[in-house]
């Protein structure tokens, strides 16, 4: 899927597709009543709003390259999660989603999405001091961009 996407200079698009952009952001802070509209005040048609509207995005500047994923295998006992909670929040790492299994033979997965943007450590760090909590059995990065 990654293969599926490019990043170029705003210079080389066709004039129509930053519009396109600028019609949704009309729709999405309500400047806009409807599409006809939106698509009026950007300067383009309807039906080029309707083609490329689902495929052209402006970059997030904050959450670019701030983004992490870890899994981590913790022993069933209350409290756990939370140390793991803590560890993040010191590290000023804020979590963006949690998902944990079920636990089996007293041990449970969880994985936890992380926006690291405004982290105070490097990630190896972070995972060395989740590695030394004593209910953490095993911690891996999965993804980080």
């Amino acid at each position: 899927m990654a293969g599926d996407y490019l990043i170029v200079d705003r210079k080389i698009l066709p004039d129509y597709l930053p519009k396109v952009i600028e019609a949704r952001n009309l729709l999405n802070e309500r400047r806009a009543k409807n599409v006809s509209e939106a698509a009026r005040m950007a300067g383009i048609s309807r039906s080029t709003y309707y083609k490329y509207k689902d495929m052209v995005y402006v970059p997030e500047d904050r959450q670019a390259g701030h983004k992490a994923v870890i899994t981590m295998i913790l022993r069933h006992e209350t409290g756990s999660l939370s140390q793991v909670l803590n560890v993040l929040s010191k590290r000023q790492a804020s979590v963006i989603t949690i998902s944990q299994s079920i636990p089996v033979s007293g041990k449970a997965s969880v994985t936890i999405s992380l926006d690291t943007s405004g982290m105070t450590c490097p990630i190896q760090e972070m995972i060395r001091s989740l590695q030394q909590i004593p209910v953490v059995k095993a911690v891996q990065l999965n993804a980080m961009e």
